[in-house]
């Protein structure tokens, strides 16, 4: 990522073009990337965090030509809030998944949900958006938020996965809106689907779609596996789990790697196999 700038438009295959936004941090890793999909007429994913050099990057980049529509994966602040002013330049109708607002009590600033996001168009899962040379289909895939969508573009064999799936590290799952079991359900899906690229929203192009997913399947059952080690040898709580459990991360990402233990924990209760009390956790094996 080093050798792509923000501000700077990359093209990354005949259809594609996409922008850094400047939002650099440890969850967004070099930022939020912005894709433009089509010549001419065109859509655009997920514009990003309304950060006015950004915003004017986008526009110099689309200058001569037609915005069709403007769409978004979910509502996080750092995904949806510049489409309302590229809606107000273009004129171009925001489209793709719902609103949704609730208070997550996330560990970060751009986790929380972006409360002013309207859409002048839901998509339903296999509902699509169409261009000259271009299709992009919805493809519901809850979990990291229940409204998340990955679009599809068929022309290309590539899936544009948001946050869903990331190309430098695994997702936040962050209840009461992020569910476990929706999360991995999703990632099964994908597992059916023959797309030949990924391009995230953070991270680099995933050629090998299948074989990430596939671990990142295994990650988290893993990590499944750790809550169960950590509950059998009495640390109930989930303060204690998480220094053990991810002894290599930076401490700054413990508060969020909590919010996905919980979402685990949550998944186990629903399966039988752990009880909670109060803010303590036990396995139900007897």
């Amino acid at each position: 990522m080093e050798d792509w700038p923000t501000g700077t438009i990359e093209t990354v295959s005949p259809l594609i073009r996409r922008l850094l936004a400047p939002n650099p941090s440890p969850f967004t890793f070099a930022g939020t990337q912005t894709h433009i999909v089509g010549r001419g007429t065109v859509s655009v994913i997920d514009p990003g965090p309304d950060i006015p050099q950004h915003v004017e990057a986008l526009l110099d980049a689309l200058e001569g030509e037609q915005v069709a529509a403007i769409l978004c994966t979910h509502t996080h602040r750092d995904h949806s809030p510049a489409s309302r002013t590229l809606a107000k330049a273009t004129g171009a109708p925001i489209v793709g998944c719902a609103p949704l607002a609730i208070d997550d009590h996330g560990p970060r600033a751009d986790d929380e949900f972006d409360p002013d996001y309207l859409s002048d168009r839901v998509l339903g899962d296999g509902e699509r958006i169409e261009g000259p040379g271009w299709t992009l289909e919805a493809v519901h895939t809850p979990g990291h938020t229940s409204n998340h969508l990955c679009f599809a573009l068929a022309e290309e064999g590539a899936l544009f996965t948001g946050d869903h799936v990331m190309g430098w590290s695994t997702t936040i799952v962050s209840p009461p809106d992020g569910d476990m079991a929706a999360y991995m359900a999703s990632l099964e899906r994908l597992l059916g689907r023959e797309d030949r690229v990924y391009y995230p929203a953070h991270g680099a192009a995933v050629e090998n779609p299948h074989k990430l997913v596939r671990d990142l399947i295994a990650h988290r059952r893993r990590r499944e596996a750790q809550i169960l080690d950590q509950l059998r040898i009495g640390a109930g709580r989930i303060s204690d789990m998480v220094p053990a459990m991810y002894a290599s991360v930076d401490p700054r990402l413990y508060p969020a790697a909590e919010r996905s233990v919980l979402a685990q924990l949550i998944d186990l209760q629903a399966r039988g196999l752990v009880v909670q009390e109060g803010d303590r956790w036990s396995s139900s094996e007897v």
